[in-house]
């Protein structure tokens, strides 16, 4: 596991610095019904984006805070990766897209009945947002709102 003494001196003082929020996830923690009753989506902070979608705009300052749809049958290898950290290395996602977008496993754990299903959408976020306010306030409420509206019951997040 990296450390962060393993990164550029510029990334380690910026991580040492960073005004981290703390947020109590417990209260949204408990599954209402059987695992395998439950319908799963993934949000992951891969920045990965479909063809026809455009790509995260990595000139933000601060980061995009905006999300791409992700539908259960987006086939992983035409997906495009648009990050803006130079220090996040994409190389095992090129070769792999299920490392951060587990579509396929979510399929195989439908099929043997461990969990109920696969939501329709799924959602990319871009890592590395160091000025989260839109995030937190706009965007992430309103994919919670679609997930909802789903009748997602668990969500697997997956940070890049």
């Amino acid at each position: 596991m990296a450390k962060l003494s393993d990164l550029k001196p510029v990334y380690y003082l910026f991580m040492r610095a960073y005004p981290y929020r703390r947020i109590d996830w417990r209260p949204a923690s408990a599954l209402s019904r059987p695992l395998d009753e439950c319908r799963i989506a993934i949000v992951t902070t891969a920045a990965f984006y479909r063809p026809d979608q455009a790509p995260f705009d990595e000139k933000i300052r601060g980061g995009d805070t905006s999300y791409r749809e992700l539908a259960v049958s987006t086939d992983l290898a035409t997906l495009g990766i648009a990050h803006k950290s130079d220090a996040f290395d994409s190389a095992g996602l090129e070769q792999d897209k299920n490392l951060a977008l587990p579509l396929d496993r979510l399929r195989e754990l439908a099929e043997a009945r461990v969990i109920g299903g696969p939501a329709p959408a799924h959602y990319s976020f871009m890592g590395s947002i160091s000025a989260p306010k839109h995030l937190m306030e706009v965007t992430a409420p309103e994919v919670a709102a679609r997930l909802k509206a789903d009748d997602v019951d668990a969500v697997l997040l997956t940070p890049a």
